[in-house]
């Protein structure tokens, strides 16, 4: 008989629900808790019927955090998580452009004796990235192409209007720090590959609003003693979200696999 590994899910919003999804059914992983704020107990528990809904993550029970619901999430549930010993996987990447939080997250996890891993979300290439900077990497560059509703509700929206915008804009252009703090809901890819490169002040981002698109467009581009490549991917937005590539479910929900599968790629 498979062992199940017990989730506590941490966010019931756009990317939570649809990893639910995702995992309903599978023999390997059960989410068994999920983890809202108090105020949103009762709604999750509405959304996601049969579900154990609560507003902290239990210290038994669980052998595994998976955290899809932001900045206060990663402070608040997952860092005394992994104090207590439980692994987690982090979906906020572009929280931990927030000063100290990553050295937080190491400090808590070697507390712990256990690990955090960070996903690559809606890129690609991070792999070979994370690879390269062993090497030496001289130069690394992101660029995120959106339609401009997926920029409503940012700095994107000063002294412009997004719906009248006729031709590609770009709207941002600096370090992967600034544009994850200006940008959090739609800077994840930029803190992700900053990470796995040059880290968050040495890594060039550029964002665009592009009425021409429908789509999420990611390019990264890097140079440095192992050669240069340059990756551009189209994703698809997240239909309950636009803000947010679809990909990035999948991500998850293939990190959280590859815990339990017997072969890993």
């Amino acid at each position: 008989m498979t062992a199940i590994t017990r989730i506590a899910l941490i966010g019931c919003g756009a990317i939570g629900t649809a990893v639910l999804e995702l995992l309903r059914g599978d023999q390997a992983l059960r989410v068994t808790v999920i983890v809202v704020p108090i105020e949103g107990v009762a709604a999750a528990q509405k959304a996601v019927p049969g579900a154990q809904v609560l507003s902290a993550v239990p210290v038994a029970g669980i052998d595994l955090v998976v955290e899809t619901a932001g900045h206060a999430a990663i402070e608040e549930h997952v860092l005394p998580a992994l104090a207590r010993g439980t692994p987690c996987v982090v979906a906020s990447v572009g929280a931990l452009s927030a000063a100290g939080l990553a050295e937080k997250l190491e400090a808590a996890a070697i507390a712990g004796r256990t690990q955090v891993q960070l996903i690559p979300g809606a890129i690609g290439g991070i792999d070979a990235l994370a690879a390269a900077r062993i090497g030496g990497l001289d130069s690394v560059r992101y660029t995120g192409r959106k339609p401009p509703k997926a920029w409503k509700g940012t700095p994107a929206e000063q002294g412009r209007d997004l719906d009248a915008l006729a031709e590609a804009t770009v709207i941002f252009e600096g370090s992967a720090r600034e544009a994850a703090l200006l940008y959090p809901k739609n800077a994840n890819v930029a803190a992700t590959v900053s990470l796995a490169g040059l880290g968050l002040d040495k890594t060039q981002v550029r964002l665009i609003a592009d009425p021409a698109t429908a789509e999420n467009v990611h390019t990264v581009e890097a140079e440095g003693a192992f050669g240069s490549f340059e990756l551009t991917m189209r994703n698809k937005p997240l239909a309950a979200n636009p803000k947010t590539s679809a990909l990035t479910v999948y991500s998850a929900v293939r990190a959280l696999r590859n815990r339990v599968a017997p072969l890993a790629i």
